[in-house]
């Protein structure tokens, strides 16, 4: 019986142990860290042995083959002794694929910004078209999960440079590559070309059968096209120049053919019509209809107070995720943060336990602002773990926030509490921070 040791029990890794215990495999899993208590319990009702806290090395070098969450360095010192010994380490996105049924379809969505959105709307093309599609990777239940137990015939992966580094065999059919910026330099050295290298290694294993997807201005790619090295069918997309997506007399032309004119894209701003062009050449690989993607960009919107963007020109990325009224909502809102992100907590407390969102806030929050007419309990549990502000009114968290933030920083309000401290109810607590915060931005 194959040996398999699962680090981290995030999503991903328990979606990883879930489904190698479905294959027979022996498997157990180990977290340095508190393991969330919706992990624990699935897998204690799996049966899988797990560990947290701590890693039992003796136990982990046991291991035939680790699957590693894509947030463990390999500088820790559980992954040097793993790579020492030589065992093979891979992804949970690696280890998923090697099980999936025949004509399982990937697109696979990387880039420094924008892949979020991108994967979102592709995914939404293709519910439009009737195609059963589901998100993974950074977005929703983790790949190996749903090849476990709830498999689809087209995933619509975002993936990260991290989860890019411990893949070998897989093969994207649809690679989409949104841009590159500087971005997790410390993770590579300082060494801008490394993480050019690994958002390159989407192209791995793929056909002339199979296409990728780029920005035909991306900074990077135009002055590095030997970056690109590819069999596939290769795409193109932009709004200053021909290409296989493009603008033409405020049309989008969508392979040489008018799609729908720009402006009823209903997503805002220039970088979402630059998505909804990756988007739409994307759905059109896997089968989509040019009718059900003009209809998709024309409807397409993030859920109303569900980790919704509320779109500024003050250099912030601000969320409204008012409907996360308990911790298990803001739990997921978290996981979907991939940079600083500023938290704004509170109202109506019902019996909150805090420690399963500690992990995560520990891992992506630089601060926390409380705000409520009681939120002494968010002060005291988190003030020893992070950055605190106490504030008592909607204006005053927006002020404090402003206050605490650098350029790029996510400000995200996902208030675990029920809103009727201050509030008739949570969809009025998020239209007033949308509005609020869109008046009192700074003018420019």
């Amino acid at each position: 019986m194959k040996n398999i040791v699962i680090l981290g029990a995030g999503e991903s890794g328990t979606g990883a142990a879930i489904l190698a215990r479905d294959k027979g495999m022996n498997v157990f899993l180990s977290d340095s860290g508190t393991v969330a208590p919706r992990y624990a319990e699935m897998l204690d009702a799996e049966g899988i042995e797990w560990e947290q806290g701590g890693h039992t090395l003796d136990r982990i070098l046991q291991a035939d083959e680790v699957v590693k969450s894509p947030g463990i360095p390999d500088t820790v010192p559980v992954m040097q002794a793993v790579l020492e010994r030589g065992i093979h380490v891979i992804s949970e996105i690696e280890f998923a694929a090697r099980f999936f049924p025949e004509g399982t379809r990937t697109v696979c969505i990387t880039g420094s910004n924008g892949k979020t959105t991108t994967t979102m709307l592709t995914h939404y093309l293709l519910q439009q078209a009737g195609i059963d599609a589901s998100t993974a990777g950074n977005i929703g239940r983790s790949l190996a999960w749903q090849v476990a137990r709830e498999p689809h015939a087209v995933y619509v992966i975002e993936l990260s440079s991290f989860q890019l580094d411990n893949m070998y065999d897989f093969r994207a059919d649809t690679a989409v590559l949104t841009n590159i910026t500087p971005d997790h330099l410390d993770r590579y050295g300082y060494e801008m070309q490394r993480y050019v290298d690994a958002k390159m290694r989407i192209l791995r294993n793929m056909r002339p059968c199979d296409t990728f997807i780029s920005w035909a201005d991306d900074p990077v790619t135009t002055v590095q096209p030997a970056a690109i090295h590819t069999e596939a069918r290769h795409l193109t997309y932009s709004c200053t120049r021909p290409a296989d997506a493009c603008i033409n007399d405020e049309e989008i032309m969508l392979l040489g053919k008018p799609l729908m004119y720009a402006d009823r894209v209903l997503l805002p701003g220039t970088h979402n019509c630059l998505n909804a062009m990756a988007s739409a050449l994307a759905a059109t690989t896997v089968g989509a209809s040019p009718e059900a993607i003009a209809r998709g960009l024309e409807t397409f919107s993030p859920v109303e107070h569900r980790l919704e963007p509320i779109f500024t020109s003050d250099g912030l990325h601000w969320v409204n995720d008012s409907k996360a009224t308990n911790v298990n909502s803001t739990f997921y809102a978290l996981e979907a943060m991939h940079g600083p992100t500023i938290l704004i907590l509170g109202g109506k407390d019902k019996g909150n336990d805090y420690s399963e969102i500690l992990p995560l806030v520990q891992d992506r929050v630089v601060a926390i602002v409380a705000m409520g007419l009681h939120n002494e309990k968010i002060v005291d549990f988190f003030s020893p773990h992070v950055q605190v502000e106490s504030t008592h009114t909607l204006d005053q968290a927006i002020e404090t926030c402003r206050l605490l933030a650098h350029e790029g920083d996510t400000i995200l309000l996902s208030p675990c509490c029920a809103s009727f401290d201050l509030f008739t109810s949570y969809e009025d607590r998020g239209r007033r921070f949308k509005q609020r915060v869109l008046e009192t931005q700074p003018k420019r």
